[in-house]
């Protein structure tokens, strides 16, 4: 009841509508931009250098920029990272199982990496679910544009990111002092509790990953990164049950996020069109990001969509049954490993119950 109670329950708000219109703009100027250059190709490059202005939501200015700063940097890594993967599929002659093997394992250790450093700069949204996404996403495409253009549309869009974030400093009544300190170091416990959800990465995402693979590989699937995505949700909260719940709002949500979707394709939009619908579902997705996952997880999932089909147009109904399969496989494995020390722990207390009594 608890779980359920959850999904429909909206936290109050925290200025999440000028959040919301920061991500909006970050995204939808360097995306229309493209457009209006014919380059939608670099346009996932773009995607996810936007992705600098989700971190230091409620934060201070000068604490603001340095968390985003941060932050776009290493996204600025993983893009490369994942187009050097791409690249090396390539110049190695890989056949196409043996460059999505390749690209489970690259993935698997983002995914752990990327948690670590998350963890260890303090970073806001935790996690390495967007590191999986745009690392996955980008090593997937056949067809890489120049590596030094997509970098650059990359950095141009971090930096576009940094300035709307700072933008609010042009009103003096929303003015904050500029105090850049240091985020503090990590004490003992914080460092093991990173060592250990950063396994925890590294195993949900490995493991979806390969499931997702072999399922693919049985059922026609693709975007076997999608389930590695779906993996690392449920590892994100405080309690055993609030991580499971998670998993459970991310196939509710996402399963909602496709009716909206199918409505969105069937009205077959001009690229154009298509940007601002990306910036309206980013628009949404930080409203309701920190209030009610389920609905947040309703723009998240044409979000994601769309944004891949700019780059790598494929069949939309294949295309919507890749989503929920991969979702239901990675939030299911998650959820596994979220309840598997809970339930060790219990073997080995009723193991132990029988010694004592002897």
């Amino acid at each position: 009841m608890k779980l359920l109670v959850e999904m429909f329950t909206m936290a109050p708000g925290n200025k999440d509508h000028q959040v919301a219109i920061r991500c909006a703009v970050g995204v939808f100027v360097p995306l229309i931009t493209l457009v209006l250059l014919d380059r939608l190709d670099l346009a996932i490059f773009a995607t996810f250098g936007a992705f600098t202005g989700i971190y230091g939501r409620n934060e201070p200015h000068g604490k603001r920029f340095d968390l985003q700063l941060r932050a776009g940097l290493l996204m600025l890594v993983v893009m490369f990272l994942a187009a050097l993967t791409a690249r090396a599929g390539t110049a190695l002659a890989l056949p196409a199982s043996g460059a999505m093997w390749m690209q489970v394992l690259a993935t698997t250790l983002v995914a752990g990496g990327c948690s670590f450093l998350v963890a260890w700069w303090r970073l806001r949204p935790a996690g390495s679910l967007f590191h999986i996404f745009a690392f996955a996403a980008i090593a997937s495409i056949p067809s890489q544009p120049p590596l030094w253009q997509a970098m650059l549309v990359a950095l141009l869009t971090m930096a576009f990111s940094l300035l709307v974030g700072m933008s609010s400093r042009a009103l003096k009544s929303r003015r904050t002092p500029w105090v850049r300190a240091r985020p503090a170091r990590l004490t003992a416990a914080e460092k093991r509790a990173a060592r250990l959800e950063s396994l925890g990465y590294l195993v949900a995402a490995g493991l979806a990953g390969t499931l997702a693979t072999v399922a693919g590989a049985e059922l026609g699937l693709g975007h076997n990164y999608w389930a590695m995505v779906a993996a690392v949700v449920p590892l994100v909260g405080h309690t055993t049950r609030h991580r499971v719940s998670r998993g459970v709002q991310r196939i509710v949500g996402t399963a909602l996020g496709l009716v909206l979707l199918a409505g969105i394709l069937l009205l077959q939009p001009a690229p154009w069109q298509t940007v601002l619908v990306i910036a309206a579902c980013q628009f949404g997705a930080e409203m309701f990001i920190a209030r009610q996952y389920v609905l947040a997880q309703v723009f998240v999932t044409p979000l994601a969509l769309i944004s891949t089909l700019l780059v790598a147009p494929s069949a939309p109904g294949l295309l919507l049954r890749d989503r929920i399969v991969e979702t239901i496989i990675g939030a299911a494995v998650g959820i596994a490993v979220v309840l598997a020390p809970t339930v060790w722990r219990r073997l080995r207390a009723g193991r132990a119950t029988p010694h004592a009594a002897a």
